[in-house]
């Protein structure tokens, strides 16, 4: 159901005089509110499973564990850890202006507004509307008009456990994200495409708000010669083909030693077939293509491709099923390694060691997350040392997202600014530095006209 774009300004306004009123300082109401959103998650979880199995087939433990309880995660390491993220730190003060006292206060920053993506409509909704809510903030969400059932769900949720003199879902499509964003937040948090994202910061531009942007990109894994294929190509085929790969860390293509490429594939297809079986479009662990304008675009990619199909590359359309899919024979020229795949389909690029595979990621935009698949240590700190991304998987891909304590966020092209634990705490507040003097004493040397005593006092004091 649309907000109504007519109805928008006054839920800004209304937001912007609660927060004017101070409702959402106190951490009492903080804590209240995020245990209020984790009653959201566990009493309607029925009705959330429901909606993305209707928007997008996404089967219910998937859901679960990617969708709910990785927010209710977060939410429970907010509560433990709130008093002492809000507590002011302390800073030195230089001899200079001795005696003082000086510290860093973290302050909400006011009204934010989170813009959420379609392919985990409750996780990249709630988490950072959670961090909003745990800094102090009101906050507007915008779940995705592409599952419009969960975006529903949400929103009556919302009003059913939230405190709606603060927090507000409004929904709707473009129309309403361009309404929202014509008004003026204190901090917008933006999840999605590069294309959306200029659209963002152009708007935010207007009132000087600053934008926090989680991007993606052709997130690469690079596969060692060393490296254990059995447990890489598991892990590489859960990462990948989760939420049929519409996912912003999967694994987008694989650079693998020359001597494993065979071996890699192999297994991939062995893999394919244990978690899905024979036909994975009968597998109720598998989901689907969000709608036909990606599936259609995704076909296209396959229909494109100079390389070999070497599993999979089935697809039914109207099911939006798209068979996990492996590629091989890849020229780095191929639309398939263009932009992000965001989508079940897996290219495999032989290298004939790992000095070329850095080289390769290189060369590239910086990605949003990388993974290296590795026994020796100096061969992972050979990739580390060579490639920029926003976060990296050491033998293993995707879980580094789901590590409080690791800051999630892109750099450059993949994205600006960070969240999760601590940091999503920071990335909604003001740190606001603050420094007290005593009236007493008042020593005049500080203060013109100055002598040359003076001169040589301050000289050693500074």
């Amino acid at each position: 159901m649309k907000t109504g774009l007519d109805a928008v300004a006054p839920a800004v306004a209304s937001l912007r005089a609660t927060f004017d009123d101070g409702l959402t300082r106190p951490l009492d109401w903080r804590r209240e509110q995020l245990r209020a959103m984790q009653r959201l998650l566990i009493e309607g979880e029925p009705e959330l499973l429901g909606a993305m199995q209707s928007d997008m087939g996404k089967p219910a433990v998937e859901a679960r564990l990617t969708d709910l309880s990785i927010v209710n995660a977060e939410i429970d390491v907010m509560l433990r850890h709130l008093e002492r993220w809000a507590r002011p730190e302390r800073a030195g003060v230089p001899l200079v202006q001795q005696p003082g006292h000086a510290t860093i206060v973290h302050e909400p920053l006011g009204v934010a507004l989170v813009i959420a993506p379609w392919n985990y409509p409750v996780h990249l909704l709630l988490l950072p509307m959670a961090a909003a809510i745990c800094a102090g903030n009101c906050v507007v969400g915008k779940p995705s008009e592409l599952t419009p059932k969960t975006s529903t769900a949400i929103a009556n949720l919302a009003r059913r456990y939230l405190d709606t003199r603060a927090v507000l879902v409004v929904e709707g499509g473009p129309e309403e994200t361009q309404e929202l964003l014509r008004h003026r937040f204190d901090t917008i948090f933006y999840t999605g495409n590069g294309k959306v994202g200029r659209i963002v910061m152009e708007a935010a531009a207007q009132h000087l708000t600053p934008v926090t942007l989680e991007l993606g990109g052709k997130s690469p894994v690079l596969v060692a010669a060393d490296a254990d294929v059995d447990t890489a190509a598991r892990r590489i085929a859960w990462g990948k083909y989760l939420n049929a790969g519409q996912t912003c860390v999967a694994p987008d293509y694989v650079l693998v030693h020359e001597r494993l490429e065979t071996a890699l594939v192999d297994k991939l297809r062995d893999v394919v077939r244990s978690f899905y079986g024979s036909d994975p479009r009968q597998s109720p662990d598998y989901a689907r293509i969000v709608n036909e304008r990606h599936f259609d675009r995704l076909c296209g990619l396959l229909a494109a491709t100079s390389g070999h199909v070497a599993v999979g590359g089935e697809s039914t359309r109207s099911e939006r099923y798209i068979a996990p899919t492996v590629l091989t024979g890849i020229h780095p020229d191929d639309p398939v390694m263009e932009d992000e795949i965001f989508g079940p389909i897996l290219p495999i690029l032989s290298v004939r060691g790992m000095v070329e595979a850095v080289r390769f990621v290189a060369s590239r935009p910086k990605p949003l997350a990388l993974y290296v698949f590795a026994s020796a240590r100096e061969t992972v700190d050979q990739v580390l040392q060579g490639t920029t991304s926003g976060g990296v998987g050491v033998n293993c891909t995707v879980v580094q997202v789901a590590i409080p304590g690791l800051p999630f966020g892109g750099v450059g092209p993949s994205g600006m600014g960070a969240y999760h634990g601590r940091q999503g705490f920071e990335t909604f507040s003001h740190r606001r530095a603050v420094f007290s003097k005593p009236t007493r004493p008042d020593p005049p040397v500080q203060y013109p006209p100055y002598s040359k005593v003076k001169e040589w006092v301050l000289k050693k004091l500074m």
